[in-house]
């Protein structure tokens, strides 16, 4: 089993293809197209051998990436938005009618910022199980009946998110789950530029090595869509990726090095984390534009629900 250090499928495939130095692997298919000028790559986990080979269960990974995420508009936040919402009303038109309720759950610290995706995207979702229960006269009667909550964290609750959830689930009866979570990458490249839908549900922290209870539909019953972005790296991660950056440079300025060429066909993780870990500077970092980054992606993901649930 390797360090994949990623929740994002689509980089753990490509660990296990640059490991074992081939370019498919049994049991996982992967399909890309571009739209809006927005990558689109879903990778489908079919069979065991897969799920063994990425550690991540049989099901539907869909990755979109943008480009450009810092300083966008609001144009191309409804552009990327409705590339969203068009993959995820596939994953949920797969597994629920077009009338079903859902609940939507925002995971994550409000009050840290590269954690506080799920708890800000919920204001703005457009929700109407209240609506079609109490006023049902205001809505369309083919109004889908959405809710909506952010449950909060273990230590701000004492309470675990799962079980939460399942109280939530148990009581109001909704069809299927959406979960919206702030994910870990292994490339600083995909913070807040990527945007990962699966139908396998989640494991919160799991990125992080804060492992939570899972939720899916294996313990909740119901199907669990999950969205996440990345939105941190470990630090080892982040002093690996600049090492090849600065092995590029120097090789591009001295033309030929060896040695420098050796060290970059390297993955020199493990090597860089244990030289972190003793000292407690493995840390988990952040860009300093998440503040602007987390607003972006908020109004993109909550835009993508609205048009994907209701439309």
């Amino acid at each position: 089993m390797y360090n994949f250090r990623t929740d994002l499928t689509i980089e753990r495939s490509e660990i296990y293809k640059e490991k074992n130095h081939s370019e498919n692997i049994d049991g996982i298919i992967i399909e890309k197209n571009k739209k809006n000028n927005t990558q689109i790559t879903r990778v489908f986990v079919t069979n065991e051998n897969g799920e063994k080979a990425i550690d991540k269960p049989i099901g539907d990974y869909i990755t979109v990436d943008i480009d450009k995420v810092r300083g966008i508009d609001s144009q191309r936040i409804e552009e990327i938005a409705n590339v969203v919402a068009e993959e995820l009303k596939k994953v949920i038109k797969k597994h629920i009618k077009d009338n079903q309720e859902i609940l939507v759950v925002g995971l994550g610290n409000i009050y840290v910022t590269p954690d506080a995706l799920g708890p800000k995207v919920v204001p703005e979702l457009e929700v109407t199980r209240h609506i079609l229960r109490y006023m049902p006269e205001l809505i369309s009667k083919d109004a889908r009946s959405v809710a909506a909550i952010a449950p909060g964290v273990l230590g701000i609750t004492g309470i675990e998110t799962a079980e939460v959830i399942k109280g939530i689930v148990d009581n109001i009866h909704p069809k299927l789950l959406i979960v919206i979570d702030a994910l870990a990458a292994k490339s600083i490249q995909r913070i807040s530029s990527s945007i990962q839908i699966s139908d396998t549900g989640i494991v919160p922290g799991g990125g992080v090595e804060n492992k939570r209870k899972e939720i899916s539909q294996r313990t909740l019953g119901i199907p669990v869509i999950a969205m996440g972005i990345p939105t941190v790296v470990e630090s080892a991660v982040l002093v690996n990726d600049c090492l090849d950056l600065f092995i590029t440079k120097l090789q591009n300025d001295a033309q030929s090095n060896q040695y420098l060429n050796k060290i970059k066909d390297e993955d020199n993780y493990e090597e860089i984390k244990e030289a972190l870990v003793p000292n407690d500077y493995n840390m988990i970092v952040t860009p300093k534009e998440i503040d602007e980054l987390i607003e972006n992606m908020k109004e993109i993901i909550a835009m993508g629900i609205n048009i994907a649930t209701q439309k």
